[in-house]
């Protein structure tokens, strides 16, 4: 990879002479005169690059689903296009029903084996038509969760309030259509032990828990439910492991000892666990994700929950949080088989610091990413978050173009923590960019690596299930810069088809290499595959 950062005349003509698409507004050349700071809803507003769905079908989100013998099967096809659509599927398995105005596939499949279909989206301008693949075995989650999450919203301030409003925006937004399907509620829910199972029970901000499963079903998305092995989790409320054989707990228990969640009581796990239980309260209420959280991680510790998770009878992915990153990057080989993700990084915020931390020089990491088990960076911070106080994100729009575009790369779970309900156009546009989406959720579960470095400037790159390779050049650095993509780099050759995601156009055939330059903090996002 070459790389240098050039005057602004020289850019301009090095535009010409690729014939490359207008740089967007907002972005400018080290050297050209910095343009007024427009406000920042303004700014995010030019800042725009997915161009509008178009109005004939188009089917989304994943082309596998994995589903274990006997569990219940929820799969909601996800598709644009103006509405009424009619959905149908060639060759659906016996125990599977469709229904063709939801386009929600619903049942029970017991016999393991793999069956290939092909899903349809038919309305009054067209039909689209997509392979889909149906995976019964043992494993399931075989592409990164998509989907949203309260705690960075609104912290461990929660109620089922909360998370039906923001179950119905994901489907009032149009996100859904896109993939987004999971709606997970984080730490804060909990009440005490109690029911015939002594299973963790709700706060009195949830009077009906399973009735509201039941509707975020109804809309066709999936529900998630969080939990710890301690026996006191972050947010001071009851974990899944005890001092006494009954599970008895208190506040007075979370406020004792220290508060430093060093691996002292109430911050650590006890001798009586509760796993057995919890995990079948969870599968009654019919959760289907648990966001299991402590630190540091082990393998132990995760089978046992793995176990008491499949034991129920029930698909819950299954996703390890806090990071645990000192200590697990050495354990990984063990854990791994045991969850469909984990923590490879702190906490995000939104700041660029923090989340340029997270994106980059997570190679280590990447021989453990694959389908069903996805390495963890942590929740977007894009849209209108804080954690109790929201906010509008500090990051720029670059800086919000990177985190989505890396996350793709890193086939990372993709958890909104914003206020669904309050969601720009800007923002929308992230969220809404199937092609982008694609990378994420790329059937080959392969992580991108860095192909080609020089200081803040980097290439990842990504193989996908099609042969072609996802590209992002990324410009850590303080100033634009013009960056070169090497075949040389992917291990291709012959003449390739640049094309940019975020557009999502075709930028040209090139044999040896691509230029084009990229704003600081910011990243280009192509797919090279053989040109015809």
């Amino acid at each position: 990879m070459s790389v240098r950062i050039i005057p602004h005349c020289e850019r301009l003509a090095l535009l010409a002479s690729l014939l490359l698409v207008p740089v967007r507004p907002g972005l400018r050349a080290a050297g050209a005169r910095p343009p007024a700071s427009p406000p920042a809803a303004a700014a995010r507003a030019t800042a725009i690059l997915t161009p509008p769905a178009a109005r004939t079908p188009r089917l989304n989100g994943p082309k596998i689903f994995g589903v274990r013998p006997g569990s219940p099967f929820l799969f909601a096809i996800p598709a644009t296009g103006d509405r009424p659509m009619q959905f149908s599927a060639d060759s659906l398995p016996a125990g599977l029903q469709l229904d063709a105005a939801t386009g929600r596939i619903t049942g029970q499949l017991n016999q393991r084996g793999e069956f290939q279909t092909t899903l349809h989206a038919r309305n009054a301008l067209g039909q689209a038509d997509r392979p889909f693949k149906i995976v019964v075995g043992d494993e399931v989650g075989l592409t990164p969760a998509l989907g949203w999450n309260n705690y960075n919203f609104s912290g461990v301030r929660v109620t089922q309030a909360v998370i039906l409003a923001a179950a119905h925006a994901m489907v009032d937004s149009g996100l859904a259509q896109h993939g987004w399907t999971y709606c997970n509620t984080d730490d804060g829910w909990q009440g005490l032990r109690g029911g015939d199972l002594n299973a963790i029970q709700p706060n009195e901000g949830f009077p009906d828990i399973a009735g509201m499963v039941r509707e975020i079903h109804g809309l066709g998305l999936k529900a998630g439910i969080y939990s710890t092995p301690w026996v006191t989790s972050y947010g001071r409320h009851i974990g899944g492991s005890g001092e006494e054989a009954d599970g008895k707990w208190s506040p007075d228990l979370a406020r004792a000892n220290n508060q430093d969640h060093s691996q002292k009581l109430p911050f650590a796990i006890a001798p009586h666990h509760f796993a057995v239980q919890d995990a079948r309260q969870f599968a009654r209420w019919g959760f289907d994700y648990l966001k299991y959280d402590w630190a540091p991680i082990h393998a132990g510790d995760t089978q046992e929950m793995d176990a008491a998770l499949r034991a129920t009878g029930r698909d819950l992915v299954f996703s390890l949080s806090n990071n645990g990153l000192y200590t697990l990057l050495g354990e990984i080989g063990g854990v791994s088989p045991y969850a469909n993700s984990w923590r490879i990084t702190d906490d995000v915020h939104d700041n660029w610091k923090n989340v340029s931390k997270s994106a980059f020089d997570q190679d280590a990491w990447a021989p453990f990413s694959r389908p069903g088990h996805f390495n963890d960076p942590d929740m977007l911070v894009i849209g209108l978050v804080g954690w109790g106080r929201p906010h509008a994100t500090h990051l720029t729009p670059d800086e919000q173009y990177t985190q989505i575009s890396m996350w793709c790369l890193l086939s990372a779970p993709l958890l909104l923590g914003c206020d669904l309900q309050k969601l720009d156009p800007f923002t929308t546009s992230l969220l809404t960019n199937d092609e982008v989406l694609e990378v994420d959720q790329d059937s080959l579960g392969k992580q991108a690596t860095c192909v080609a470095q020089a200081g803040d400037l980097r290439v990842y790159a990504k193989p996908l299930d099609d042969g072609s390779w996802a590209v992002g050049l990324s410009n850590a650095g303080g100033a634009a810069a013009t960056m070169t993509l090497t075949l040389a780099d992917l291990k291709v050759t012959g003449r390739q088809t640049v094309r940019d995601l975020w557009r999502q156009q075709n930028l040209g055939v090139v044999e040896k290499e691509f230029s084009t330059p990229v704003a600081s903090h910011g990243v280009v996002l192509l797919r090279v595959s053989p040109a015809k």
